[in-house]
């Protein structure tokens, strides 16, 4: 059985994902963004090995997880579930000074790829919407363009699934692989959602714990368990490291 670290696992399909791998036995650890939203994934997923509080909008707080991650000891997996939505309506500033869905979707998921200790796979929850990302990467705090919600939503997901490839390409030891759940009717997703929610956690689940997949896919891109295409830009390497330095120069912090 594997260990398993799942961020943003008190709700929604982090919460699913969490359960489902528990009920299969492996051991999971947990992630919520503060000690009232730990114990409630706690009380939500029994069987959880434990469960880490930080607020992903704060770079020292996402530096301080990825220390008592590391000090909790190795992992096998780690899905990057952790997001904020689309919805918000105005520029959400967060202490460090960014905007709120940059520093949870992009700057949070490359802070903990650098600093954790690499497992054996990595999964990123993605999202069909990356294909309408600004692939310029212009002005990824926004400081320049009028506040656009869904765009900056949009922008953060083709960033991670330019960090999935990077990873891929960069680390050919690690499974790095990332998903489109699909528009699915969690707290995040709406009630309009038209995607089976039951199948939202299933493709993260089988990338991080299936025993089948320990010498393949890497730098895949899936939807419901099928290899599916992501935009071509996401594959650019220039692109990955054009990111990968404006995350350095944010954080601090040089991946490997």
């Amino acid at each position: 059985m594997a260990r398993i670290f799942i961020t943003g696992s008190a709700g929604g399909l982090g919460k699913m994902a969490a359960q489902r791998l528990v009920a299969q036995g492996h051991q999971v650890v947990l992630h919520a963004r503060n000690k009232t939203r730990v114990a409630e994934a706690l009380k939500k997923t029994p069987g959880a090995e434990a469960a880490f509080a930080a607020d992903l909008s704060s770079i020292a707080e996402t530096k301080a997880l990825a220390e008592a991650v590391n000090a909790s000891g190795h992992f096998d997996a780690i899905i990057h579930n952790a997001a904020v939505g689309y919805q918000e309506k105005e520029r959400l500033m967060t202490v460090d000074g960014l905007p709120q869905v940059f520093a949870v979707n992009t700057l949070a998921p490359y802070i903990l790829t650098t600093l954790i200790q690499r497992p054996k796979r990595l999964v990123y929850l993605s999202s069909s919407l990356h294909a309408e990302g600004d692939a310029t990467l212009q002005d990824l705090a926004w400081e320049n363009r009028r506040w656009d919600g869904p765009q900056a939503y949009s922008d953060s997901k083709l960033h991670i699934t330019l960090l999935t490839f990077a990873i891929a390409r960069l680390w050919p030891e690690v499974r790095s692989n990332c998903v489109d759940p699909g528009w699915v009717p969690t707290r995040m997703g709406g009630v309009e959602a038209t995607d089976a929610l039951e199948l939202g956690p299933d493709t993260q689940v089988w990338l991080a714990a299936d025993p089948s997949l320990d010498k393949a896919p890497t730098g895949g891109y899936f939807y419901h368990q099928k290899a599916s295409n992501a935009v071509k830009d996401a594959s650019d390497s220039v692109l990955q490291q054009r990111l990968f330095a404006a995350c350095a120069q944010y954080s601090g912090i040089e991946i490997a």
